[in-house]
């Protein structure tokens, strides 16, 4: 373990998990924090390939997130989705006109032949994001979901639809041929630190640890390896995700969490609200730090991360005062 820059490596989708990376951001020094994002809830819009788990990331680390809805670009306009609406295309998916700048150009790369991987990384750059923003795999690999009308895309499923539908079944297409990219692979295998964000854990988290080899990779990390819960009093905060561990077999509860990342993690943190479960939680050999978990503010993100860090023995290695990205 490193004792003058821990490396602290985040597994995370967008909301919860791109506000635990702003308060990480904010006590680390610039290289010290490498996320790897979900990718299979990527969709194709208008011929644009849309990465929003990775873009929601990327936006919050720059400081540009629409903090009013938690994904987007703050200060957006929409002429150009009011403009395929008058024509009679789809309009459900909303793309602020920066935000199609961001899929213009990603997908324009995509066609040259360019490294998803090496895209993400680009577009971090240029919005000024230094710490690593990763991809799981450069295969294209997308979460589907069975209702009672047929499998729709995780996107069709939450934006379309709004998550009204029954959830019947969850299932990952292009797994089997997905492989993982060896800076996931990497920040894995070097972390001082493991985190599992308090995102979805089957459609945000899981299809990350589906991939062959990433699952093994945490497995054999000599790390310590932490989730936080996305519940907090028994209840997802946002999303679907209470559904969806019920349709899986799992419990909505924080030991159906743990049930979902067995084998995979050594410490849980569960919110205050949450505290009962801690006996149940250490029957199952797991550490349970019981805190604050819901993150309404720039301070509280950066408080949960440095109580994440001490849990691991890790100190922040802070030149100055906790960043705020606005």
């Amino acid at each position: 373990m490193s004792a003058q820059a821990p490396k602290i490596t985040l597994l995370a989708g967008g909301g919860g998990g791109a506000k635990l990376a702003i308060g990480l951001a904010a006590i680390l020094q610039p290289g010290q924090l490498s996320i790897i994002g979900n990718v299979a809830d990527d969709q194709e819009f208008h011929g644009l390939w849309v990465s929003p788990d990775i873009d929601t990331i990327t936006y919050s680390l720059a400081g540009l997130i629409d903090r009013s809805k938690g994904w987007g670009l703050a200060n957006e306009t929409s002429r150009t989705l009011e403009g395929l609406a008058r024509l009679g295309a789809d309009d459900w998916m909303y793309l602020g006109d920066q935000d199609f700048a961001t899929h213009i150009y990603r997908t324009e790369l995509r066609r040259q032949g360019v490294r998803p991987s090496a895209i993400a990384q680009t577009i971090a750059r240029a919005l000024g994001v230094t710490a690593n923003i990763l991809l799981p795999s450069d295969d294209r690999m997308q979460t589907e979901v069975k209702t009672a009308r047929g499998w729709l895309s995780f996107q069709e499923y939450f934006v379309r639809e709004q998550c009204r539908p029954e959830v019947l079944e969850l299932r990952i297409q292009g797994l089997e041929e997905a492989r993982p990219t060896e800076e996931a692979l990497a920040a894995i295998r070097e972390a001082d630190l493991l985190i599992l964000a308090p995102s979805n854990p089957l459609v945000s988290i899981g299809p990350i640890l589906a991939l062959p080899g990433i699952r093994s990779a945490v497995e054999a990390a000599r790390c310590p390896r932490v989730a936080v819960s996305p519940l907090i009093g028994g209840q997802t905060v946002k999303g679907p995700a209470n559904r969806m561990l019920k349709a899986a077999g799992y419990s909505c509860s924080n030991l159906g969490v743990a049930d979902c990342y067995r084998g995979l993690i050594d410490s849980l943190v569960i919110d205050v609200s949450d505290s009962a479960d801690v006996a149940a939680l250490q029957a199952r050999g797991l550490n349970t730090l019981v805190t604050q978990t819901l993150m309404s503010s720039d301070a509280d993100k950066a408080c949960l991360a440095r109580e994440l860090l001490a849990v691991a023995g890790l100190a922040p290695q802070l030149n100055q005062p906790d960043r705020v990205l606005a």
